[in-house]
């Protein structure tokens, strides 16, 4: 099994590409999506981690044929506080916010394989607006995912990781105050919210 992430800069790009990779054939199971908290209207006024670990009983299963995004809620991730999210990396982060493991989610991305100056880039471009999917998938399937979210325009992470360092960031920080993005932003990351 390898594990395949990709981060976008908005939720559309990122259900877009959910939505092909399961098309593709990958079970929902196998998919997450992360996305801050402000994508959706109905969370934004959240602030309250525990209020959002309500929620955490997302990444459960999902009805036959519903997909991933059917399954979105609120929860809570270490690090990143209330995020919208669905999918086992949603679930296995935000476990750490019950104290049973650490890392967050940059020690579930790593943790699952992924590089983690990736992870630390992917972690705070959600914390910053952006919507994070991740696909495990078998190692002979791995590049046609890869080719598939290539399709929807992620970030590159190395590039990202550049600018975010020339701003004085040096790596993703679970304890950073919450990002308040403003209303630009805000309907940039809700475009084509289901809601």
């Amino acid at each position: 099994m390898k594990t395949v992430s990709r981060a976008y800069d908005s939720y559309s790009q990122a259900r877009a590409a959910v939505d092909a990779v399961e098309k593709a054939g990958i079970p929902s199971k196998d998919v997450s999506i992360v996305a801050n908290k402000y994508v959706s209207a109905e969370y934004a006024d959240v602030d309250d981690v525990n209020k959002a670990a309500a929620g955490a009983g997302i990444g459960g299963a999902v009805g036959a044929g519903a997909g991933l995004l059917a399954g979105l809620g609120l929860l809570a991730i270490p690090g990143l506080g209330p995020v919208v999210a669905a999918g086992w990396l949603a679930s296995t982060a935000a476990v750490a916010a019950g104290g049973a493991a650490a890392g967050g989610i940059v020690g579930a991305l790593v943790d699952a394989g992924t590089d983690k100056e990736h992870a630390e880039v992917y972690s705070e471009s959600v914390r910053r607006g952006g919507t994070l999917v991740t696909a495990r998938v078998n190692d002979a399937d791995a590049s046609r995912v890869e080719a598939i979210l290539a399709n929807y325009r992620p970030i590159d992470p190395v590039a990202r990781g550049a600018d975010y360092r020339k701003e004085g960031w040096t790596t993703f920080d679970p304890k950073a105050p919450a990002y308040r993005p403003n209303q630009t932003e805000i309907d940039r990351m809700r475009a084509n919210w289901p809601g």
